[in-house]
């Protein structure tokens, strides 16, 4: 995207930035701004540590590419060290309205402060000027609790907590003031010349297994009990534990499942194996899609957010090797800076389909060999599914794009994919698009994905 972060100052969206200039071009050597463009250097190294020792003038420009990313503060040091900023990033915001205020706090902090979100002088934070940012232009939720207590000496009384938890959602005002007067659109579908061909994104309910189905039932329901003990008692450790647990069993029900509280070790349940070697059914429609798509001449992308103490890269190659497909696994062992030869190395050989962690691959790499794309499980994190569902729907792509998410029906998957669609939705809206997600069928509710989960283990 494109934004004026200054009266000098611009935002530019992903695909078009290869229209502007070489990505590898980080800033422009010192000198009077104009014609600055036609004397871009391309830097290697700490970049943002010469700028505060001094290494470059302060009339110069700044090109920082993605300035989301963990480099977002080396980026406000160069920011503030240049008289012209041109931000390059494709994914503007996560759906919240915090996710703005620090990227505005970067680039225009003399506006901030003027518009009141101050540091605060005793800590040193911006998060009470981030909280004064949601309730203004975002959407804050005050969860109010009354309970009976018995510490009054004469009468009962009632006691009343306050809690505030944030939701996706970007307001007009917000809009207007921060976004429209520096920011230009642009998208290499504006551009013409058909420079990228279609894009769909397909969302596929699956029906679990009778007795995969019943002992998730009984998991879920000895979880929520669970869990809804510890919260009574004040005990939020439990939380994260069962959410986790509910949202990778039915992908990890091919192993032995033991859950245990975080901090006693007590055991809260134990779920036996109850799929061999067979495929389980959503691993089942992978191998169906894959099969499609190998008839029709295209290699498969599949991702899955389970690589660690869960792993399924395995398993997911084991299963697609036995039905005649060449599968590898790209890991987090290889470096960074080797994945994309290592990619080229394996479609050498002939590979069908790659199987890895989305946040491998969410950025840097344009993955053309692979127009069609599969999440087994979607994650919470926006950025990361925006950017990997993204790495083959780059300059250079013949073939239409297809990216397909699979989901367990009537399990946490649902409620997971389903705020991720409301969040997309809001990321999109904010850049001026409709949302054209495959998720959007499931956009019915306004939560985040955390207090979406917990409401339906609760109630």
């Amino acid at each position: 995207m494109i934004m004026l972060a200054t009266s000098n100052s611009i935002i530019l969206q992903p695909n078009c930035q290869k229209y502007v200039l070489n990505l590898h071009v980080r800033c422009c050597e010192a000198g009077p701004c104009e014609g600055a463009l036609n004397r871009l250097e391309p830097y290697e190294g700490k970049l943002s540590r010469t700028v505060l020792r001094g290494g470059w003038a302060s009339n110069g420009l700044s090109l920082p590419d993605n300035d989301n990313s963990a480099q977002g503060q080396a980026m406000g040091v160069l920011a503030n060290k240049v008289r012209k900023v041109l931000l390059l990033t494709g994914t503007l915001m996560g759906g919240y309205a915090d996710d703005l205020f620090f990227l505005l706090w970067r680039i225009m902090p003399r506006r901030m402060i003027e518009d009141g979100f101050r540091y605060n002088l005793k800590s040193g934070s911006l998060g009470s000027a981030a909280m004064t940012f949601m309730r203004q232009h975002g959407i804050l939720k005050d969860i109010y609790k009354e309970t009976d207590t018995k510490n009054h000496r004469t009468a009962r009384g009632k006691s009343i907590t306050v809690r505030t938890q944030k939701a996706p959602g970007f307001g007009p005002l917000g809009v207007a003031r921060y976004v429209l007067p520096f920011t230009a659109f642009l998208k290499l579908k504006d551009i013409g010349d058909n420079v990228l061909p279609p894009y769909n994104e397909h969302f596929t309910e699956v029906e679990m297994e009778a007795e995969q189905a019943e002992r998730y039932k009984a998991l879920e329901a000895t979880l929520t009990d669970a869990l809804k003990k510890a919260l009574r008692s004040g005990d939020n450790s439990l939380l994260g534990v069962v959410l986790n647990c509910l949202l990778a069993w039915p992908d990890t029900c091919f192993r032995e499942e033991v859950v245990k509280h975080p901090r006693s070790r007590q055991l809260l349940t134990f779920v036996p194996t109850i799929i061999g070697d067979e495929p389980s059914p959503k691993e089942a429609e992978l191998i169906q899609l894959c099969k499609a798509e190998k008839s029709r001449g295209r290699r498969v992308l599949v991702y899955t957010t389970y690589t660690g103490k869960r792993d399924t890269t395995a398993r997911l190659k084991n299963l697609l090797e036995a039905e005649g497909f060449k599968a590898a696994v790209l890991r987090a062992s290889v470096d960074t800076c080797k994945r994309e030869d290592w990619i080229c190395d394996q479609v050498e050989r002939g590979v069908d389909v790659i199987i890895t962690n989305p946040e491998l691959v969410k950025t840097g790499l344009d993955l053309l060999d692979f127009p069609s794309i599969v999440f087994m499980q979607s994650g919470f994190n926006v950025y990361t599914l925006q950017q990997a569902a993204r790495r083959s729907w780059r300059i250079g792509q013949k073939e239409a794009v297809d990216v397909y998410f699979l989901g367990y029906s009537g399990s946490a998957q649902m409620a997971c994919l389903s705020l991720m669609a409301k969040k997309i939705s809001v990321s999109q809206s904010t850049s001026g698009d409709m949302p054209n997600t495959g998720l959007e069928v499931l956009n019915q509710d306004g939560d985040s994905i955390e207090v979406a989960l917990a409401k339906q283990l609760v109630h």
